[in-house]
């Protein structure tokens, strides 16, 4: 369940970073501010990435890491 949760954060983080380019894109005067407030978001989402699968990957052997769950594919369950 915590995956989900932080997927979930991740797309927030994403949709807010995508709202402050949009709007740099039509606010010239305050373009370098807003582009600023996107990369913040976009950090925000890669740090919670890192540490979710820093954290999976310390519970887990080198080998299982690498490994894909092929469950959560469903498409590469039916071929």
């Amino acid at each position: 369940m915590r995956g989900n949760a932080t997927l979930e954060n991740v797309r927030r983080y994403r949709a807010i970073a995508s709202l402050y380019r949009q709007t740099a894109a039509f606010r010239p005067n305050q373009r370098q501010t807003l582009l600023e407030q996107a990369l913040e978001w976009e950090a925000r989402a890669l740090s919670e990435l890192e540490a979710h699968f820093g954290q999976r990957e310390a519970g887990s052997s080198p080998l299982q890491s690498w490994m894909v769950e092929t469950s959560t594919w469903p498409m590469l369950n039916a071929a």
